[in-house]
This record gives C-alpha cells, sequence and structure tokens, in this order.
C-alpha cells in the first residue's frame, strides 16, 4: 500500500473524503508492532473507503527537563513503511508550527485531578501536554475515531475523560497491549535497554502475570504477589528502581481499597539503567470472595 506523507494540516485537509470516516493513530513515532495494532484496528473499523490517518509527532510538551526528548528516536522513513503495511492511508508528520504555529501555547488542556496521579505525580505536567497535543490533532485530523494502546492505561483513561467532558465528536477506542515473545510490552524505550537491563525489565511483565495468575484474589493478595516479584529485581544486577506499584481503579485512579471487589488495573513504573519503563494489567478483584 502506498502511504502519502504530509506535513501541513492545510494539505491533509486537501485529502479529507467528504462522507468517508477517518480513523487516528496518534504516534511520538518510533513505530513497532504495537503501533501497528492500533493502525489495524483503526482500519478494521472503517468501512470500505474510510481513511485511516497515522500521526507523527515528538510533542515537546509531553517531556519534561531532564526527560528523552532529545534523544528519543526520530525514524520517519522506516515510520511509513510499517504505518503502510499495517493499512494507514496517510502519515501526518507536522511541523512544529502546524502544530503549535505561535510557539509554545499559553493555552493549555488541564488533566485536573486525575492528571496528578500515578503517572502525573511522577511526570508533573506531562498529561497537560498529551492531551493539548491530542486535542489540536483531533482538531487537525477531524477523525471520527482514534485508537490508543491500552499499555498507557492512565492516559487512555484521561482521553477518553477529556473528550467526553469537553464534547469531541470522537469515538476513542482501546487497543490491547502488544508484547515480545519474552513478555515485555513493546515500547519505542525498549531499544534504550542493554541486554543485562532487559533482562532485568521482564519483572514488570514477571510482576502483572504473578497478579493475574490469582483471579478472584483479594487487593492485599494481589499487591503481594506483585511486589515479591518487584522486590527481587531490586536486588538484581542492574536493578530495578521501582516508581511506583499502584492497584487503582479503572476510571478515576485512585487507589482501590483492601475491600474492593470487581475491576481494578495494577499498574507499574520503574526505572532499568537510565530507560524508564511502565506496563498494567486488567484485573477483577474479589469475584470468588
Amino acid at each position: 500500500m502506498t502511504t502519502a506523507v504530509v506535513r501541513r494540516a492545510a494539505e491533509l485537509h486537501a485529502r479529507y473524503v467528504p462522507g468517508a470516516p477517518r480513523a487516528v493513530v496518534m504516534t511520538l513515532g518510533a513505530l513497532h508492532e504495537g503501533h501497528a495494532a492500533n493502525i489495524k484496528a483503526a482500519r478494521a473499523s472503517l468501512p470500505p473507503g474510510g481513511q485511516v490517518v497515522v500521526t507523527v509527532y515528538v510533542n515537546p510538551l509531553q517531556f519534561a527537563a531532564g526527560e528523552d526528548f532529545d534523544r528519543y528516536p526520530r525514524t520517519l522513513e522506516t515510520d511509513v513503511e510499517l504505518a503502510g503495511a499495517a493499512g494507514a492511508d496517510l502519515v501526518f508528520a507536522p511541523l512544529d508550527e502546524e502544530v503549535y504555529p505561535a510557539g509554545e501555547p499559553l493555552v493549555r488542556v488541564s488533566a485536573g485531578p486525575l492528571g496528578d496521579r500515578l503517572e502525573g505525580a511522577a511526570r508533573p505536567g506531562h498529561f497537560d501536554g498529551v492531551l493539548t497535543v491530542v486535542a489540536k490533532l483531533l482538531h487537525l485530523t477531524a477523525a471520527d475515531r482514534a485508537t490508543f494502546g491500552e499499555k498507557d492505561a492512565q492516559q487512555l483513561a484521561l482521553i477518553r475523560r477529556m473528550v467526553a467532558d469537553l464534547g469531541f465528536p470522537v469515538e476513542i477506542v482501546g487497543v490491547p497491549t502488544v508484547r515480545e515473545p519474552d513478555g515485555l510490552a513493546l515500547s519505542s524505550r525498549n531499544r534504550y535497554l542493554s541486554a543485562p537491563e532487559r533482562t532485568t525489565a521482564l519483572a514488570l511483565s514477571r510482576a502483572l502475570n504473578a497478579a493475574a495468575a490469582l483471579p478472584g484474589a483479594s487487593a492485599s493478595a494481589v499487591r503481594a504477589a506483585a511486589a515479591a516479584e518487584l522486590e527481587a529485581a531490586a536486588l538484581a544486577d542492574p536493578p530495578l528502581a521501582l516508581d511506583y506499584l499502584a492497584l487503582a481503579d479503572p476510571v478515576a485512579f485512585t487507589e482501590v481499597p483492601a475491600d474492593h471487589t470487581g475491576d481494578a488495573v495494577l499498574a507499574v513504573a520503574a526505572r532499568v539503567g537510565s530507560t524508564r519503563l511502565i506496563d498494567n494489567v486488567r484485573l477483577t478483584l474479589g469475584a470468588d470472595a
């Protein structure tokens, strides 16, 4: 499939097909099979004649000082190839002035209290930057639906809440996390890991699997099973440095109480070397209690 690359919003608008639904997959670039799954889901959600747009934009607003904005991989040529193979019609790789024409925006979308928890507490202002660029790209792409990976569970919850609270006429679709054969959740940052660091990083998926192997368990049992794996990895060489392990409500992302039953998200964030990784799993607690 031939996939066109457009850099200007005017050109993207010119390629809009009246009456044909459009789905967007937003990325920072450095595409991998997780992104491909999102693109395939977007394609499958559309009728014949529908248009899939993949955005590739390294958004400076969501990177704090000292994070990896400058070293984040820029691989547009291979991104276009992967996007096209997965079913994209267009790749929108906008210039900075297309997204933020007046420079750094003075008005931004606030993530509110939900954006101050877990990832938001670890990365202050991150979700304001995410929601600002998502809102802008939804506007520029004029999409009817957008697909996002469930690996970034809190981000997905925030985008859904923004769309609902602010009345965006777009459907948000979550796509299950794609994993490498060893269980590591696919991420563009995995390429930063050395071989020993990657071995240590597998503790994240082991912790989630240990919790998921206890269907219907209590919140305390789930937390303990996951924590045991992460504590062992903290003694590895190189060690895993835990940012947080949270058993959270899937909508509010507040910690669930000990007697909680029903749906929850077990979320983990940790550093291995200089690389920060996140992962999560959906659980049902207390079903057998």
